[in-house]
């Protein structure tokens, strides 16, 4: 039987390359692209402040297409959802009939995802839904994927933590209350290693900055 084509939601990071890996893992659908909203403006992934050829450079190991939904700057939430439609709708044209998620616990971005898709023709799937995030952070380490922490938000954690690898040593280092897996916003990861990737993503670190209330790292190609 054919199995479902399906995009995944692809933020940079070590959540969205997980799910990559355990919908692989599964076989039950046929993950076809990576769809990314980027900041038009800035030549950056939306959410984690990444640059683009990083984010080509990343796709490009998975062995997967980049969907680029470009957003503007600022983008109001009517702007987001409008171009969401029309990239959901171009997803349907071409056969796809599921959009994947890398979200771990948060009930009302779930919802959210839900309500959206709703009637779009793509289903929503949640491959890591639920898991126990300590469990889950020291099994992504485990398994050889290597991120790196991009944004961190000040008000969550220390903005030192910008920069440093995703690995045992800070998970240990993480303050109590801060989630190993950053999902209530503290970080934001690029994964650049790992078992859904093909090769390693080529990196250097450069300038730390502090924009718009956030901490970045700056990453570039090595």
């Amino acid at each position: 039987m054919t199995r479902p084509r399906a995009l995944l939601s692809w933020s940079s990071g070590k959540d969205a390359a997980w799910a990559l890996h355990a919908l692989r893992a599964s076989d039950e659908v046929d993950v076809v692209g990576l769809l990314t909203t980027t900041n038009e403006a800035f030549g950056r992934v939306a959410m984690h402040g990444l640059r683009e050829g990083l984010l080509e450079a990343q796709a490009e190991a998975a062995g997967l297409p980049l969907w680029k939904v470009p957003l503007p700057w600022p983008c109001s939430n009517e702007a987001y959802e409008a171009r969401m439609v029309e990239a959901c709708a171009r997803a349907v044209a071409q056969g796809i009939g599921a959009m994947a998620f890398g979200d771990l616990f948060l009930e009302d971005v779930r919802d959210y995802r839900l309500q959206k898709l709703a009637g779009s023709g793509l289903t929503p799937l949640f491959p890591i839904w639920n898991a126990d995030t300590a469990s889950l952070a020291r099994d992504m380490v485990a398994a050889g994927l290597k991120a790196t922490l991009v944004c961190v938000d000040p008000r969550l954690l220390e903005a030192s933590f910008a920069g440093r690898d995703f690995d045992a040593a800070l998970l240990a280092a993480l303050p109590p209350g801060v989630d190993p897996c950053g999902e209530r916003g503290e970080f934001h990861t690029f994964a650049w290693d790992g078992p859904m990737f093909r090769h390693p993503v080529p990196i250097r670190r450069g300038e730390v900055v502090e924009r718009d209330g956030f901490v970045y790292a700056d990453l570039v190609s090595a």
